[in-house]
């Protein structure tokens, strides 16, 4: 995706998020249908509901005045969802919130939809819409058919093109560096490289934390608690943006670099699930449960590795995770004593240390070594260390 800031004006923003609205709402009355679904009874499909956004379209002159193709797109959309999740890539489609999920698809762009005005804008053909104008801040990709047009909490709006960047080429040496994420390091590397990613200055969060509490006095529904929502909202979207540019610039620099990139096998989505539990069974740890979710969310520890793996098609090799940060690179062994503290590694067997014990993971991983749930040891050659015969304990 090739994204740029539109800048439609009071009008445009009218209209704009009457597109949104109209697809928000063809999209949950077709996952209120998938809901109702039983089994022995067929979930109607794309056809049938263009045949019943037709009528609904007549029989609601609001939605009728909307763009159709725009309606006709959220249906395409929910139904490529709907494929992605029975062959497992993706979720299944859920509701959509108002103020959360605000956008809508165009297909059908033609290189005359698009034009650039001067060196820092363009526009953009919207139907129903018009000319919008956007920042030109790079190359719009040649061919693109599609795009999305969005509007963040922030009240900022973006148009991305569809489009699929070619892979970056590596230097083709052969070298391979292991990455061990973390969370007082976001990402340390095998070459004793310490990455973390940027957040918000102390003067940043002092005014994130007063807003939070403006907002708890807030009273509900008032033009005061929607101001002070929009002012939180473009403080997290300026940390997110400089998470999502330190990312960028980080999996371009290792894609770059490296001819192949190991990364630990992670189930972030596992990791973050939340300790409520249910009535009849709360969960305890509530509150330490949420904070490590978000610390884990502001790392970005997903999006690291699905950059890499499109940066990088094909060099990216996954280690299991387990026992990596306990085995010590030099000598192989493994013992919950190696680590002596969060940064502070020092093996109790040959004496190695103490160094970094991020690095020392991180050299693992470029490894390729892992300890397994029986105890067996996963060796491969690197050429940042070189693995030395060694008599792993298997674990307890």
């Amino acid at each position: 995706m090739s994204r740029f800031r539109l800048l439609p004006t009071a009008g445009q923003q009218v209209v704009l998020l009457e597109h949104c609205r109209h697809a928000r709402f063809i999209w949950n009355l077709a996952v209120e249908q998938q809901q109702f679904w039983q089994p022995g009874r067929r979930a109607p499909g794309y056809k049938e509901q263009s045949a019943q956004l037709t009528v609904i379209r007549a029989e609601y002159p609001w939605l009728g005045a909307g763009s159709q193709t725009v309606q006709q797109q959220a249906l395409r959309d929910f139904a490529q969802a709907m494929r992605n999740f029975f062959v497992g890539v993706h979720r299944r489609p859920s509701f959509r919130k108002a103020g959360v999920h605000e956008g809508f698809r165009q297909v059908g762009l033609k290189p005359r939809h698009v034009e650039r005005l001067t060196k820092r804008y363009g526009r953009l053909w919207v139907p129903k819409v018009g000319w919008v104008r956007f920042r030109w801040t790079r190359a719009v990709p040649a061919g693109v058919k599609s795009y999305r047009i969005t509007c963040d909490r922030a009240r900022r709006w973006h148009v991305a093109f569809a489009h699929i960047p070619d892979p970056i080429q590596g230097p083709a040496d052969g070298s391979v560096v292991g990455v061990d994420r973390g969370m007082a390091v976001s990402a340390a590397l095998s070459t004793g490289e310490l990455l973390r990613t940027p957040s918000l200055s102390a003067g940043e969060q002092i005014r994130l934390r007063r807003l939070q509490q403006r907002l708890a006095r807030a009273q509900r529904g008032s033009k005061r608690r929607q101001r002070t929502k929009v002012a939180i909202a473009r403080i997290k979207a300026r940390e997110a943006d400089r998470r999502r540019d330190w990312l960028e610039k980080t999996t371009t620099d290792l894609a770059r670099r490296f001819d192949t990139i190991r990364v630990e096998q992670l189930d972030v989505r596992a990791m973050m699930r939340s300790a409520r539990g249910t009535l009849d069974e709360p969960g305890v740890r509530v509150a330490q449960k949420r904070g490590l979710n978000r610390a884990i969310n502001r790392q970005g520890w997903g999006r690291l590795v699905a950059r890499l793996e499109c940066k990088a098609a094909g060099r990216l090799e996954r280690v299991p995770a387990a026992y990596t940060s306990q085995r010590c690179f030099a000598c192989g062994h493994v013992a919950p004593e190696n680590r002596k503290s969060q940064a502070v590694f020092a093996c109790v067997a040959c004496g190695a240390g103490p160094y970094n014990a991020d690095v020392n993971a991180a050299r693992n991983i470029a490894a390729g070594r892992a300890v397994a749930v029986q105890g067996d040891l996963a060796v491969r050659r690197s050429v940042n260390c070189e693995p030395q015969n060694s008599v792993v304990p298997p674990p307890r």
